[in-house]
This record gives structure tokens, sequence and C-alpha cells, in this order.
């Protein structure tokens, strides 16, 4: 055996567990431990299907049911069915895109919780003549942007085509590109999502909501931080022109 494997060798009988008998230093102990076996569930416990009726009462939110942001959500019409959930979310407003005269069942919930309603009236886009009209859009912006009006849900009867033209023009206001309002409207829209309906978002004009939305009201939302001197600024000046219209009462 060459020097090399002699170092070997004896490297590896260094390593190895030394037995002692009576006259050594103390006998080998042998450690075992035990794993407690995992308790195995039975299948069936996944496959058997999910009874709807088993959820609690307030566990029922509206159709197309969604946060849009902080204290603003979308859906389709309320049901009685779902006025639990809702008062978990604690509104205090409603916005309603609908036409027809809002069911009476909804008027009594919305009076027994002290919730406001909005309704702002809209055919929808439909080929060939009817479209949204922007002026009835715009001041719909308007309340959305006041947020003592928050926490507030908008609808329409099934929230996909009017709900998603209004969500939509609110993106426009929170600097969202086109292909990201777009893939929202069609998200929820789906599977008759409407040409027209992205045209109009594509088109509407924000300029006009700048102007009409109270900015010392705005929602704090960080998308609205670039807007913010011009929101300090105005609130100043709405501060300084409310007070000299007071002195200007007093010495009458």
């Amino acid at each position: 055996m060459n020097t090399l494997e002699e170092n070997v060798t004896r490297g590896t009988d260094q390593l190895q567990p030394q037995h002692h008998d009576e006259f050594g230093l103390s006998p080998l102990v042998s450690v075992s431990i035990m794993t407690p076996p995992i308790p195995s569930v039975p299948s069936k416990v996944f496959d058997e299907p999910i009874n709807p009726g088993e959820f609690p009462d307030d566990m029922h939110p509206p159709e197309n049911f969604a946060m849009v942001c902080p204290y603003i959500y979308r859906s389709g019409m309320p049901k009685k069915r779902n006025y639990p959930f809702l008062k978990k979310l604690k509104l205090k407003s409603i916005l309603t895109l609908i036409l027809e005269e809002y069911p009476q069942q909804n008027q009594t919930f919305l009076s027994h919780n002290g919730i406001r309603l909005f309704q702002f009236g809209v055919a929808g886009n439909k080929e060939p003549f009817a479209d949204i009209p922007e002026d009835v859009m715009c001041e719909a912006l308007v309340t959305l942007m006041d947020r003592r009006n928050h926490p507030i849900l908008i609808h329409c009867n099934k929230g996909k085509h009017r709900t998603g033209c209004l969500v939509g023009c609110l993106r426009k206001l929170q600097e969202w590109s086109n292909t990201s309002i777009f893939d929202e409207y069609r998200r929820y829209s789906a599977p008759k999502s409407r040409s027209m309906d992205q045209q109009f978002i594509e088109l509407f004009d924000v300029r006009p909501v700048l102007h009409k939305i109270d900015y010392c009201h705005l929602p704090l939302w960080p998308t609205i931080s670039d807007i913010a001197p011009f929101v300090k600024r105005h609130c100043i000046e709405q501060s300084r022109n409310n007070n000299g219209e007071d002195e200007a009462d007093t010495s009458r």
C-alpha cells in the first residue's frame, strides 16, 4: 500500500464509530427517533360539492361584485339575499345607472340603513342609436370622486356594460393605460363585450370632470397624488373666497 492509500485508510478509520468493550470508556449508545404518522384525509372531503345554502347569510354578494378601489365597489342589481352582505360594507351611498324606477324593496333597505341613493339613468351603448350621454357620466364621476359619499356601490342591472363604462372612465382619471382599462372591462362584460363601450371610454374627455370635482374632498388614493399641489392651492383659494363672501355679508 503506498503512502497516499495509507493516509486515506487512516483518515477513514478515524471517522468510524468506536465500539468500546467493558474495559473501554463507554459503550456505543443507539438513539432511535420515531416520527408520528401523518393522518390521512378522506378523499371524499374534497370531492363533495359545496352547497350554497350552507354559507352564512352575510356571505352572498351581488352578481359581478368586486372592489374597484378603496371604498368603491361594483356589482349587478342587489337582491334581497344580498342585503346582509351589503350591511357588512357599511355603505354610505349607492350609485345606480338604471333608467327604471329603483325597486321598492331596495329603497326600503336603503332607508332602513341610512344609505343615500344617486341615480344617473343611462340607456347604454347599443348600436345604432342609443349611447351614453357624456354629461351624465361626468356627473356620476363627480359623485364618485367625493369621499364624503364613500363607501359607495356602483351598479346597473348586470354590473357589466354601463357599470363597466363608468369604471373605465374612472380609470382614466386614475391614469390607467387603455390596455389595462379594456382588459378590466372585458373581464366583467364577457362574453358580450361591446366595442362601442370601449370606444366611449377611449374618447371620453375627463377635463370637464376635473373642473367640477370638489378638490377638498378627493379620495386619498395614491393615483391622485400628482394633482396634490393643485388640490392644496384650490382649497386655499376656495377658503379665501368663502371668507370674502362671509365678510361681505357681515358688512351689509
